[in-house]
């Protein structure tokens, strides 16, 4: 096990870590919507979303929910299974499917607890404004990113 991809997995388990004690300082310290100024162009703010990234399908009407926890998990389940293929020295496609992993699980868990994912990391330019998000949205955004970069990286058995 730990000469294969799977040796990444304590990236998982940090994000989780991460993730999770952030939404509960968030839970904690925050009514719903309560927006903490920190800089000219970084809030911290308590949203709820009931979709995906960015709210999409948070209003479709519960189904939703289902759909993105059992996505998560069929996910999940094919990263992990890939990740036992790939060599340990493999950072890029293994290190980033374990933040993939470690981000979807984070916001399963909010799911599957609260029927919602906590968002609160709030940037915004003037009037124009990111939507809200987490800890799990930004390990699954950079895990994908390490996971294109992989995919322009030469093949060793190619020199």
């Amino acid at each position: 096990m730990m000469s294969s991809g799977l040796r990444w997995l304590w990236l998982t388990v940090v994000v989780i870590a991460v993730d999770l004690a952030t939404k509960y300082a968030v839970l904690a310290n925050f009514a719903l919507y309560e927006r903490k100024v920190i800089t000219g162009f970084f809030n911290l703010v308590y949203v709820r979303n009931y979709g995906a990234a960015f709210s999409f399908l948070s209003d479709a009407g519960g189904w939703q929910r289902w759909f993105f926890t059992g996505l998560a998990i069929a996910i999940c389940v094919a990263l992990l299974v890939w990740m036992r293929r790939l060599p340990a020295k493999d950072f890029l496609q293994a290190g980033g499917s374990a933040l993939i992993i470690g981000g979807a699980l984070g916001n399963l868990y909010d799911r599957m607890v609260h029927g919602f994912v906590v968002d609160f990391l709030d940037f915004h330019l003037g009037q124009w404004s990111w939507p809200a998000f987490n800890v799990a949205d930004s390990a699954i955004c950079v895990g994908a990113v390490l996971l294109v970069l992989a995919s322009f990286k030469k093949d060793d058995k190619a020199k």
